[in-house]
């Protein structure tokens, strides 16, 4: 027997696992690593935890699989976008922390550029001028870190999101690349070049030679290090950021498909095929996908900071549920929310606002507002932050959704789910793999290695796992919008 596995780099775990030819989990492993939070607005991770924990997820769930390394025939890799390491390609060791995405500190970069550079970053890059992505992470550790800096000054430095330093270390320090749609987040790629911009390195101040080569999203990038600690020269053939991943896990391969991943943050995209469409709408120009030697696919896409985690933050700073799965039943005891609205703006709000002046609140409470009203307004504010992006989709795009494709942890919450299509006002759609993030990155590196002959394969294995109807008539979707929208105004203008 032959498997595909694929590391899922998440933004607050990592998870190895392994697929068999019918797209079935044969094996898996998860761990979570720290979050680290200096000072507010600061979000970090120890991306050597991350690597030691990578390596302990792929051991575990080789062992829970009961087979090895070789019969791995290739390894993918999908991650936390725009979350960025520096390190030393010497020792092979992180220079500092890595900066996560959620990260707001390095904002006042973008002040030092004149209207017509930020115009130029947005037209080539396809993104607004916002801290969420690499380029100004980069330049901030540069000039704020002295071990980056002297290691920039004597070509020791290597930046790259995750998925490029996960390559780099699989391979033993041989390996120095990442792929069309991690290199698209960074505001340092020409989309239409699919290549590093000079201009856009000269403006953030970074060394093309920090950075790896650009590759597809499918293809044999090298082999895991033979003396390594899986004892194999396994071929690693696929890499995809986390929401690009989650798109070919939900087979959305042609133009006009979407889907709506609910992980950490919630990430919704649609396909937009061959054609670069710039956003008029406060969406993301991205890249869907590249395929090996195929012509590239774009996307528009639509990011909201804060869903999953605002789960956390009940368990974790309020204390109000002891696991994240408890919020449901504590929702569900209440009726509606009593009045309460919770705009989990922690840092700042995305799409369609992008606001770093934005920052959380929790509206209309009187003296008998309680902690399940606070978690059903949690719920029903991953809900109408989709909402929003959605709309706004569908506008660019000139049509309307029939039914929304959903993923991600979230979606085994059966009230979030029923609030979500009673928002939107039309059917959800869950696969029978739910997880398809790391789904779709075993299925990029398995077409990679002709272990599926062709997307239509894929298709055809296809299962629809649930569906939730929207109920007519729903409050949430008239009063509750409007309450909403004036809860999202009360964000503003706060830091």
């Amino acid at each position: 027997m032959a498997y595909v596995g694929a590391i899922d780099q998440g933004t607050t775990s990592s998870r190895f696992m392994i697929f068999n030819h019918e797209g079935a989990i044969v094996g898996l492993a998860q761990k979570e690593h720290e979050q680290i939070l200096p000072q507010p607005g600061w979000v970090e991770h120890n991306a050597a935890e991350i690597w030691a924990n990578v390596q302990e997820v792929m051991q575990r769930a080789l062992e829970n699989a009961g087979i090895s390394a070789t019969d791995l025939v290739a390894i993918g890799i999908t991650n936390q976008r725009e979350t960025t390491v520096a390190w030393d390609a010497t020792t092979s060791e992180p220079l500092t922390n890595a900066i996560v995405w959620q990260d707001t500190r390095s904002q006042e970069i973008f002040s030092r550029f004149s209207p017509v550079e930020s115009t130029t970053i947005i037209h080539k890059a396809g993104l607004p001028l916002a801290p969420y992505f690499s380029g100004s992470k980069i330049t901030w550790m540069m000039e704020n870190v002295p071990a980056v800096a002297a290691a920039v000054r004597e070509g020791r430095a290597r930046f790259g999101t995750i998925d490029s330093w996960l390559l780099w270390k699989l391979t033993g320090g041989a390996t120095h690349l990442t792929d069309v749609t991690n290199a698209s987040r960074t505001l340092l790629m020409n989309l239409e070049t699919l290549d590093w911009d000079e201009e856009l390195l000269g403006l953030f101040g970074v060394p093309r030679d920090c950075l790896g080569a650009i590759a597809s999203s499918s293809e044999i990038y090298a082999h895991t290090d033979n003396s390594g600690f899986l004892k194999a020269s396994v071929p690693i053939a696929g890499i995809l950021g986390d929401q690009q991943a989650a798109m070919v896990g939900q087979l959305c391969f042609d133009k006009g498909q979407s889907k709506t991943t609910y992980g950490t943050g919630n990430f919704a995209l649609v396909n937009t095929g061959t054609q670069l469409v710039r956003s008029t709408q406060g969406l993301l120009t991205t890249v869907c996908f590249k395929f090996g030697d195929e012509p590239v696919r774009y996307a528009l896409e639509g990011s909201v900071a804060v869903t999953g985690s605002a789960v956390q933050w009940l368990r974790d700073q309020l204390g109000i549920i002891s696991t994240s799965s408890e919020v449901e039943a504590l929702a569900q005891s209440v009726p509606d929310n009593g009045g309460v609205y919770f705009v989990p703006a922690f840092s700042g709000l995305f799409a369609p606002y992008w606001r770093s002046d934005a920052r959380g609140v929790l509206v209309g409470l009187t003296r008998a507002a309680t902690k399940a009203h606070i978690a059903r307004a949690t719920l029903e504010a991953i809900a109408y932050q989709t909402y929003d992006v959605i709309k706004a989709m569908e506008a660019e795009v000139g049509t309307t959704l029939a039914e929304l494709r959903v993923d991600g942890g979230i979606t085994q919450n059966q009230l979030c789910m029923q609030i979500q299509a009673d928002v939107l006002g039309i059917p959800l759609v869950k696969p029978a793999i739910a997880e398809t993030t790391v789904l779709g990155a075993a299925y990029a590196a398995g077409l990679a290695v002709k272990f599926w002959v062709s997307t239509d394969e894929l298709r055809a294995q296809q299962q629809i796992a649930e569906r939730w109807q929207p109920r007519v008539g729903s409050e949430l979707a008239t009063s509750g919008l409007m309450q909403w929208k004036k809860a999202v105004a009360r964000t503003l203008d706060w830091a």
